[in-house]
């Protein structure tokens, strides 16, 4: 994160009651998937077909799941995707099966979900403020968010913010908005040029080889029905949430549930994906967040010690709680750092 942003706005009493959205943590998952990112030998045309030289190194991602996890049933449509990166841009390739495409909307930063989409979620350093969100449906309608912060912690979407320099492309494979044939599904080609991701973060960009950052994928698909020809959404039904790595919850905006992206020099594969060692630390760490959130919606303030939160103490170590003039920090040693986590979920290390 820029050394110019504060994630304090007002310093307010530890013990002070602070407003927040209830956020219920995320059922317990595997550890998030990861895919390693290999450099393009050249650029893909960005129109959306998926059959230029270079992606034929890239390999496909796993299939999408439930956003909940493996406990919901399988996705009904296959989702993958796949990545390439140069010195200019971060390339995603996405594979959407749907046997009737549609879409409605066509301006660009209107609510596109609320069409079937595919959506793009970028937090370069991984410290779950500051990071990027992209939308687009099958007519290539876009959508483009900065994220001050996760909505639970009182973040604010905001839609002014362009990518600069995005290139996207669609390509349906069927006809669009006609329910009287079977369609094969549509693809998707995005160029999110290094510019455009510079804003996010002061991690190094472009990456260096074996450089991590957090991302992850969604597709919001409707149940439909056919009226006078025409495809519409079954009323009062909400929409299926299909992802790459899965959330445990209903909300993408859980940065720490998020994939991640392992950058690699190499052009052709297979190169091995490395776990992020540091995963342990971070997960208890966000244990005590949701604990300390609960605490609070009990207490009136945070816990001052781990003790007192009722958890069992992790793997990794019990996390120290330090009180601060915004709320508290809990901090955990790993691997000759130190490792916290804010009451906003703000995630540093030094």
């Amino acid at each position: 994160m820029p050394a110019i942003l504060r994630r304090c706005a007002a310093l307010v009493p530890f013990a002070a009651v602070v407003p927040f959205l209830t956020a219920a943590p995320p059922a317990p998952q595997p550890a998030p998937r990861g895919y390693v990112c290999l450099k393009a030998a050249a650029a893909p045309t960005i129109d959306g077909k998926l059959d230029d030289e270079a992606w034929k190194a890239a390999p496909w991602s796993d299939d999408f799941v439930d956003i909940e996890g493996g406990k919901k049933p399988t996705p009904r449509h296959r989702t993958r995707v796949k990545m390439l990166w140069d010195d200019k841009a971060l390339y995603v390739a996405a594979e959407l099966t749907e046997p009737d495409v549609w879409a409605a909307i066509t301006q660009h930063d209107a609510v596109v979900f609320q069409d079937p989409d595919f959506e793009v979620f970028l937090d370069p350093d991984g410290d779950n403020h500051y990071y990027a969100e992209l939308e687009l449906n099958a007519r290539n309608a876009t959508w483009d968010l900065l994220l001050t912060k996760p909505y639970k912690d009182g973040g604010k979407a905001l839609t002014g913010w362009e990518i600069v320099g995005l290139k996207t492309a669609v390509h349906v494979q069927g006809t669009l908005n006609d329910p009287r044939d079977t369609d094969r599904g549509w693809t998707v080609e995005i160029a999110w040029p290094w510019a455009g991701l510079k804003e996010l973060t002061g991690v190094p960009v472009p990456p260096g080889d074996g450089d991590r950052w957090r991302v992850n994928f969604s597709r919001v698909e409707w149940d439909t029905t056919v009226e006078n020809g025409t495809t519409v959404k079954v009323k009062g039904k909400p929409e299926n949430n299909w992802v790459w790595s899965p959330q445990g919850v209903i909300d993408m905006h859980r940065p720490e549930r998020w994939g991640y992206l392992q950058f690699s020099t190499k052009t052709s594969g297979p190169v091995d994906y490395r776990p992020d060692p540091a995963q342990a630390t971070k997960d208890a760490l966000h244990e005590v967040y949701y604990a300390q959130r609960d605490y609070h919606a009990k207490h009136g303030r945070y816990a001052r010690a781990f003790a007192d939160l009722g958890l069992d103490k992790p793997a990794a170590g019990a996390p120290e709680i330090t009180p601060t003039k915004c709320g508290y920090d809990a901090t955990l040693p790993h691997a000759g750092k130190l490792w916290g986590l804010a009451d906003d979920a703000l995630l540093w290390t030094k």
